[in-house]
């Protein structure tokens, strides 16, 4: 009888609940990069509206085997929620587009984020974070120059 019970709970029960699976939300932010340098600053705003597409492939073939959109609130972060388990698809979170017409085009490296969409990980949270996703301003704010002068690295010759 003990065998049987370590049976059901070792096989049975965790087939029983992988159907069972609340869905993953992937949570990340989108932004516009008003100095144009590739990554987030305290210049950079955060754009209500913009919309985002988690997408997964199959590493194979290639083949788009799920798409699911979503759009950011007012502090330009989105949760969109995913059915099922990706485990052996590649996927991305990415930009598809902006409400802002002065921030529009997606900044290189900046357009996508890969997430993990699997249980078979050993994480055991349904939230998962993609990086911060970035659009690239027209032109460059004024005062961007003088603002990234702290990003320089100092000329430390010993």
């Amino acid at each position: 009888m003990a065998r049987l019970l370590v049976l059901f709970a070792v096989v049975l029960l965790p087939l029983l609940m992988n159907g069972q699976q609340t869905p993953f939300t992937i949570r990340g932010r989108v932004y516009c990069d008003t100095c144009r340098c590739g990554f987030e600053t305290p210049a950079s705003t955060y754009i209500h509206g913009a919309r985002v597409r988690i997408e997964c492939i199959n590493r194979d073939t290639l083949e788009v085997k799920y798409s699911k959109d979503g759009e950011t609130d007012s502090t330009g972060t989105y949760n969109i929620q995913v059915e099922d388990d990706h485990q052996d698809q590649i996927c991305y979170a990415k930009l598809v587009s902006s409400p802002m017409g002065s921030c529009k085009t997606p900044g290189p490296g900046r357009d996508h984020s890969e997430v993990i969409l699997t249980r078979s990980n050993g994480a055991v949270s349904n939230l998962h974070y993609a990086n911060s996703l970035g659009f690239l301003r027209n032109q460059v704010l004024p005062g961007c120059t003088q603002f990234l002068k702290q990003y320089q690295l100092q000329d430390d010759a010993i």
